[in-house]
Formats: structure tokens, C-alpha cells, sequence
């Protein structure tokens, strides 16, 4: 259940005429009261002779009773409450009560009230109703509104365990302003997927993902088609900025803008300011990570190795450092999900879309602990977008991997603090990346297996052999996994670069988000491949002549596999 209170008005009759009337697009089906301040008051949708006009004028009467300079001007107050499209059918009376316990919590009408304000709630549809009041009391005095929006989703959580309906999370004021209801219609009408709200937050934040200035981030903003008007002050001055689609224009034909406050409170521009005024990010990146894959493969592989390390600080960091890392992988998902290839491109958006709402709390995020995770997303933007296939594919599913368990790691921390929204998102955000893990590496991972499949059994025993003495706890389980063989190819392959599996395997180990995991020997293979730099796109190794010798091709190289042929004379 959804209450939300709508800026206030000054006209009682106009909202009146719009909760009674068919709506634009006939969205208004039976509209009629359910409840009142007053158990006569007119109907104008069930009782013929009632107007919009008696309805309103009696709504209005203890406001005309003070004289006009006592009367306030924003003087209607406006409340609907909506059900989630799996609600159970509610009727007319359950309604009723939902609304008189609605404008008791808020202050409207205290139960009990004789003198309390006059009030309507209006059913238009099958899912909700419209509660409009005016804001002078029966005693001629003003409620006391304090807190009415917060105070509203308190009863709302109470209504859903009582009316066993879907239980949402409590909020805590971080959210992002919902699309409004006309927002929302004038999608529908215009065959919009999104609301132009929600898509103007999304694009602006893939913008601002990885910038170091405001030319940087309002290049970006203009490069992705966006009307950009920027607020200045007579001193030049730069102090806001505001954002409209191109095809999103009102009844006079002008761009509707959005300013970045009111798309998300982090995207304001003192808030995206404070990303930039951290110091150069250069200066935190690990330079050899992968160094030997030029373009989206090392952008890749260094934003899981900046990932891996931003994981293994997370459960012993203080909590403005863990909140900081939390918004830097907001970023990196920002960055994959614009630069991904088609089979996984759906799935990261939807993941970066979700985890947004995870990168803000009340734990402030201290900004200089997240330069490594920004300097990735900026690599990943700055490399271009991936074709999918080749090194950059593997590489791909590699960060992926990696992201799945920091998010993870997200889910727990934001749990342990209570942040209930905010876990909530975060663990929609892995199943997504663990949608897109599986697009990306069906392939890689096929190939890995097949050669596994290949190595003679005193190899296989051999690895086995490390396996046992690196993690003698989870050895069985792994060796029982289809994808064994591919984590045993991963280890001759380590081997054969001068690397001790066992104490690879230690390391790639050394995190309890292995309990999530579909397949630990999945994961240990992109850890492993990652941590020795070894090429995430089998395809390039050579098979030499022995297929029981490990492959001596240097890590990097992208030399192709050919079959042996006879010398010509």
C-alpha cells in the first residue's frame, strides 16, 4: 500500500471536478464516495442531484467562515492510497476504513475529533482511493500536519499486515520522488516505456558515472540527447542544472525539465560535486591489473580487481567507508550497463536501476574511499562498448561475478543496519546480475569445461591434490560441481604461468560470500583467472601437440587455435 500526499492547492472544486470526472484516458471507472467527515455529505458519482459544487462548498465551509486574511492559500490537502496489482479486491467499506484511519494518523481528523477538519475520500478504481481535506479546523484553528507523509506510510505498514496485503519496506526519506499519477498517464498515453522522470534519473546517472568536472558531466548529459538548461548566478557562478527529453513538451510546446534534486537527492549538483572533490582518482589505480588486455577487456578486469578490493574491506571497514564503496559500485553498474553487449544489456540496466536505490541511506558516504571504484566505471566508459565476444566477452562475465558478490555484500551490510529499502533493492540487484552472469558466461565457461575435460587423471588428481589442501572444507563439494573440470583446466593453467594453485585458491577463498554462489567452482575460476592474469577467453590458448601438458601460451597473448596441418613441399 502506497499512501502518497500531493502538493497542496488552492482550488477544492478543481480537485472535486478531477476525482469525479472520466480522466483523460477514461482511467476513472464508478467514481463515488466511501467515506466523509459527515455521513450525509453529498455523492455527485451515486446521487444525481448532488454537484461537484455542493461538495465542495460544504468541504470549504469552515475556510469561508475566517475572514480573508486569516484564510490560508494552500488550503486543500490531497492523499491517495494505492494497492500493489496483486492486492486482494478491497470493497467500499474496507476502503472506508482505510481512509478514516489515514486521516487520523496524519492529523486531519484525530479519532474522536468533533472539530477536526472536513474531509472526503473518492473511489475511482478498483486499486485506490483519493482522500481530499481542507486545511481549517470546525474551531476555525489549522491542523497539525507534522510529518503527515511520514505518519501516513507508519499506518499504511499497519493496514497491510491487517488487511493481508503486500508488506512493504518502511521508508526513510532517501528515495527518489515517485512518478506522479499524471506522469504516469501521459506515459501510457504516449507509449512510453518509462515515465519521462524515471528516464531522465537513469540517463543522468549513467552520466555522471566515472566524470571528474561539470564539463565532463554536462558533455556527457548532451552527448546523450538530453536538453540541458544550467542555472547560473549573476557572479557566472554555476548553481544548478536542469534536464528535459526532446520529445517531452507541454500544452505551450516547451521542454518539460526536471532538475537533478527533484530526479534524485544524490544527483543534485553540490551532491555530484562532492564525487569530484576527492582528488585525482589516477592515483589510486592498480596500474597491472589488466595491463595486458588493452581496451574493454583490461577496463573489465580492472573493475573486478577494484571490486575485489573494495569486498575485502567491507566487513571490517567503518561505516561511511563501507557506504562509500556501496555508491562506487552504484557507479561501476552504471558504467557496465552502457557499455554492454545485447545478451546481457537488459539485465545490467535493470541491475544498475535497482541498486540505485541502495547507494543512499542516512549513513553518509565518505568520498575518498570510493576513487577506486569511480576510476573503473571512468575506465569502463572511456573503453567503449563490448561486442560480447572474444576476451571482452569473458571478461565480462568475470566483472559480473565479481559485482554479484560485492552486491552481496551490499544485501548483508544494509541488513545488519536495518536499512530495509535499501537491502530489499540491493537483492534484486544480484538475482539481475546473476541473470546476466549467466548470458555472459554460458560460452566462456563451455569452453573451459571441454578443456578440463581433456586433461589425462594424473592432472585431474593433481589438482585435486591442491584443492584438498587449500580448502579441505568445501574440496568434496566442489569436485561434485559440472564445473570442476573448468576450474581444473583454470589451475593447470595458473600452474603453467609460474603461479602455486594452492595458495591461489586460498586467496580466491578467503570470503564467506561463497555460501551464494550457484557454483563455487564458477566463481573460482574467474577469481583465479583474474588474480593470475590469465586470459578469460579460452579460445585463444593453443592446444599444443600433448593434449595431457598444461599450455605454455603467455598470458595476454591472443594468438588463435589452429589444427596441425601436413608441411607443403
Amino acid at each position: 500500500m502506497i499512501p502518497c500526499v500531493q502538493k497542496r492547492g488552492s482550488r477544492t472544486v478543481g480537485l472535486v471536478f478531477y476525482l469525479y470526472e472520466p480522466g483523460r484516458c477514461e482511467e476513472h471507472t464508478d467514481p463515488h464516495l466511501v467515506a466523509a467527515w459527515d455521513a450525509f455529505a453529498p455523492d455527485p458519482g451515486r446521487h444525481p442531484d448532488a454537484t461537484y459544487a455542493d461538495l465542495a462548498r460544504l468541504l470549504d465551509q469552515p475556510v469561508d467562515a475566517l475572514v480573508p486574511s486569516r484564510r490560508p492559500k494552500q488550503h486543500v490537502w490531497h492523499l491517495s492510497v494505492r494497492n500493489s496489482p496483486e492486492d486482494p479486491l478491497l470493497t467500499d467499506e474496507q476502503w472506508a476504513d482505510i481512509a478514516r484511519r489515514m486521516v487520523a494518523a496524519t492529523g486531519i481528523a484525530p479519532t474522536g475529533d468533533d472539530t477536526a477538519c472536513r474531509w472526503a475520500a473518492v473511489r475511482h478504481a478498483d486499486d485506490h482511493i483519493h482522500i481530499v481535506a481542507t486545511l481549517v479546523r470546525e474551531d476555525g484553528r489549522r491542523p497539525r500536519l507534522n510529518n503527515d507523509a511520514a505518519r501516513a506510510q507508519a499506518e499504511a505498514r499497519l493496514l497491510e499486515a491487517e488487511y493481508g496485503l503486500r508488506q512493504l519496506n518502511p521508508g526513510d526519506g532517501t528515495a527518489a520522488n515517485r512518478p506522479t499519477s499524471a506522469e504516469r498517464h501521459k506515459a501510457a498515453r504516449e507509449n512510453r516505456p518509462q515515465t519521462p522522470r524515471e528516464e531522465l534519473r537513469e540517463t543522468v546517472r549513467h552520466a555522471a558515472a566515472g566524470t571528474l568536472n561539470e564539463t565532463e558531466f554536462f558533455d556527457r548529459l548532451t552527448a546523450a540527447g538530453l536538453v540541458v538548461h544550467q542555472r547560473v548566478a549573476p557572479s557566472g557562478d554555476l548553481l544548478g542544472y536542469k534536464v528535459a527529453l526532446p520529445d517531452d513538451r507541454n500544452h505551450d510546446g516547451e521542454p518539460v525539465f526536471y532538475a537533478g534534486s527533484t530526479l534524485a537527492p544524490d544527483l543534485s549538483l553540490p551532491r555530484i560535486r562532492k564525487r569530484w572533490d576527492t582528488g585525482d582518482p589516477e592515483g589510486v589505480r592498480d596500474a597491472s591489473a589488466g595491463s595486458r588486455w588493452p581496451g574493454p577487456a583490461g577496463a573489465r578486469r580492472r573493475a573486478a580487481t577494484a571490486m575485489w578490493q573494495a569486498l575485502l574491506v567491507v566487513d571490517h571497514g567503518t561505516d561511511e567507508e563501507i557506504a562509500a564503496r556501496i555508491t562506487g559500485v552504484g557507479e561501476v553498474l552504471d558504467a557496465l550497463a552502457t557499455t554492454s553487449a545485447t545478451p546481457t544489456r537488459s539485465e545490467l540496466r535493470q541491475a544498475a536501476c535497482l541498486f540505485e536505490r541502495a547507494t543512499r541511506s542516512h549513513t553518509q558516504a565518505v568520498h575518498g574511499h570510493d576513487r577506486a571504484l569511480r576510476q573503473a566505471a571512468r575506465d569502463l566508459v572511456g573503453s567503449g562498448p563490448v561486442l560480447g565476444g572474444g576476451e571482452d566477452g569473458a571478461s565480462t562475465a568475470m566483472v559480473i561475478d565479481m559485482a554479484f558478490f560485492l552486491v552481496t555484500a551490499a544485501v548483508h551490510w544494509h541488513a545488519r543496519k536495518n536499512h530495509a529499502q535499501q537491502a530489499a533493492a540491493a537483492r534484486q540487484s544480484a538475482e539481475q546480475l546473476r541473470a546476466a552472469y549467466r548470458a555472459a558466461a554460458q560460452h566462456p565457461m563451455a569452453v573451459l569445461r571441454q578443456r578440463g575435460g581433456r586433461l589425462t587423471r594424473p592432472r585431474l588428481l593433481r589438482q585435486a591434490a591442491h584443492l584438498r589442501t587449500a580448502v579441505p572444507e568445501l574440496a568434496e563439494q566442489i569436485l561434485a560441481e559440472p564445473g570442476w573440470p573448468a576450474l581444473a583446466a583454470t589451475l593447470t593453467d595458473a600452474e603453467a604461468a609460474g603461479h602455486q594453485p594452492a595458495t591461489l585458491l586460498a586467496e580466491a577463498t578467503a570470503r564467506r560470500e561463497l555460501d551464494t554462489a550457484d557454483s563455487i567452482s564458477d566463481v573460482l575460476v574467474w577469481r583465479l583467472r583474474r588474480a593470475a592474469e590469465l586470459p578469460a577467453d579460452l579460445e585463444q590458448i593453443p592446444v599444443t601437440r600433448n593434449a595431457t601438458s598444461p599450455a605454455r601460451a603467455l598470458p595476454g597473448h591472443r594468438t588463435e587455435t589452429r589444427p596441425d596441418r601436413p608441411r607443403q613441399r
